[in-house]
């Protein structure tokens, strides 16, 4: 989920608008903290890694829609993506930087020079080319470039320069190329995908069932990597993730959680590293129609959730209350605009003029992928039914959910693995007809203003565009986001230089060092 979506989308880093023109570079210095004792970085050494994940929803494409977070680790270790988030700057070169045209539209990425696949062939634009085009055809990509109308707008000058053009002036193209651009070698049968070379810091040396291990690519342009190897172990419950490592048999329980987070905080030779707001958890209700399509009854159910108890009971206190707008990460995240606080006698108002069907019983699907999102589901349908509202809650299994229930439900938990921009949740959730509208949102004036949003350079103009568009997204979309989830790694204490960036900023793993 970052994409993941839930990335990471993994998630994945608040937004700049500046053109950047950066030589291309790892970015280690601007996405990676330190964690643990100072020290001299030494190289060497195998970090042993666990992560979240189902043998149900295990993935090998990099364009895939990755709802394992071990899946996602082991892609993002062994792919590179254009851009990755910095802790200085929002957007930072990766395997390529970038410039654009006077009017914003057409944007030229050049890839890095040097940077080359594990196999030891040059990456071409040609390369970067097939592998944009490839992500617009899966469900994860469409919304990858907003404004990049097909795949012809995306085209090869020269042996190292992609050229995109948009059909409107968008400044925030390069944010869009962070999370799942992942770059394969053109031309890669679907069938090669699971064996396909890649152009990061790791090397796949081998993988099963969900189970890697990875090798430092000597050879990668971005710049040293420490650890001699990693490896991966796949989950599927964070309880079993912290038990491997209080009991030695892995170095880092990635996204623990806040049940784990409790237990190893009275432990003195583990290490949390606490990533703040690191997670969207929203409650998606379907606008484009449904039981939830009258806005009435979704600022109805916006009222009825106690957000504090949320959190303090869901998150375990490893959280913070939202407000319904996707992006809190966000310089130009609206703080004033008023902070939605429980209210059962304004939703019992609302659902009546709506007249919401109260006699039936809604069906509240959820999933166990991460930790707190079926109990935020659970604690949700209690609140719910305080304003008279049946909700039943359905776990499903990842594999299903995404299959069945996630772009397509009525009303459903998600999680967003990335505490990204304002825009980045605009651009892939929220416009028409965007590849990740979770909700089939669809608002003439909400598209309109996030034109204007990514259409100027005037910091004025764009700060003014930009709280309308939240206004909009607080007022009918179809979220009801009650808080955000602190993202929590558990660390032995040999364990150096963790990221501390949030989403996709986490799973870069290259400034690892153990002392």
């Amino acid at each position: 989920m970052d994409i993941n979506r839930r990335q990471v989308l993994s998630a994945g880093g608040a937004i700049g608008t500046a053109v950047l023109l950066a030589a291309c570079s790892s970015g280690s210095g601007d996405t990676a903290a330190g964690s643990g004792k100072a020290g001299k970085p030494r190289k060497g050494g195998t970090l042993r890694i666990g992560a979240l994940g189902r043998a149900g929803a295990i993935t090998r494409d990099p364009h895939g829609t990755q709802a394992n977070e071990s899946d996602y680790l082991i892609l993002a270790l062994t792919f590179d993506t254009l851009a990755v988030p910095g802790a200085k700057s929002n957007t930072v070169p990766r395997l390529a930087s970038w410039e654009s045209s006077a009017d914003l539209k057409t944007w030229r990425f050049k890839v890095a020079e040097g940077a080359t696949f594990h196999d030891g062939s040059p990456v071409t634009a040609d390369d970067v080319v097939w592998s944009l085009r490839r992500l617009r055809d899966t469900p994860a990509g469409a919304a990858r470039l907003p404004g990049v109308k097909n795949a012809d707008s995306i085209t090869a000058e020269g042996t190292d320069t992609v050229v995109v053009v948009s059909e409107y002036a968008n400044t925030e193209l390069p944010l869009m190329t962070r999370f799942t651009t992942f770059v394969m070698k053109q031309d890669t049968p679907d069938k090669d995908v699971a064996k396909a070379p890649g152009t990061g810091p790791f090397k796949l040396d081998w993988y099963r069932n969900g189970n890697a291990r990875l090798v430092r690519n000597d050879k990668w342009y971005g710049g040293t990597v420490h650890l001699d190897a990693i490896e991966v172990t796949m989950f599927e419950t964070p309880q079993a993730m912290a038990n491997a490592l209080f009991g030695g048999q892995i170095d880092v329980a990635s996204n623990a959680g806040p049940v784990a987070a409790r237990t190893a905080e009275s432990r003195k030779e583990i290490q949390v590293v606490r990533r703040p707001d690191d997670m969207s958890m929203p409650i998606v209700m379907r606008t484009a129609d449904g039981p939830f399509a009258d806005p009435r009854v979704r600022e109805a159910m916006r009222l009825v959730v106690d957000r504090e108890a949320m959190v303090r009971q869901a998150l375990s206190g490893y959280g913070n209350v939202a407000n319904d707008i996707m992006g809190t990460g966000d310089p130009d995240y609206a703080k004033d605009i008023p902070q939605r606080v429980r209210d059962l006698a304004k939703a019992e108002q609302l659902l009546r003029d709506a007249k919401f069907d109260l006699s039936k019983t809604y069906e509240l699907y959820t999933t166990e992928d991460i930790s707190g999102i079926a109990d935020s589901a659970t604690l949700f349908a209690s609140q719910a039914r305080e304003a008279g509202i049946k909700i039943k809650v359905v776990k499903q299994e990842s594999g299903t959910f995404y299959e069945k229930t996630w772009l397509k439900g009525d009303l459903y938990t998600n999680y967003w693995g990335t505490n990204d921009s304002v825009v980045f949740f605009a651009s892939k959730t929220l416009l028409t007809g965007a590849g990740q509208n979770e909700s089939g949102f669809s608002d003439e004036e909400f598209d309109a203003t996030y034109r204007k949003v990514i259409g100027t350079t005037d910091k004025q103009e764009r700060t003014k565009a930009l709280h309308a568009l939240q206004q909009i997204e607080y007022d009918r979309s179809g979220y009801l986001l009650w808080g955000m989830a602190d993202g929590v790694d558990l660390a032995a204490a040999k364990v150096q230089g963790l990221p501390k960036l949030p989403g996709y900023g986490r799973v870069q793993l290259d400034s690892v060092w153990l002392s």
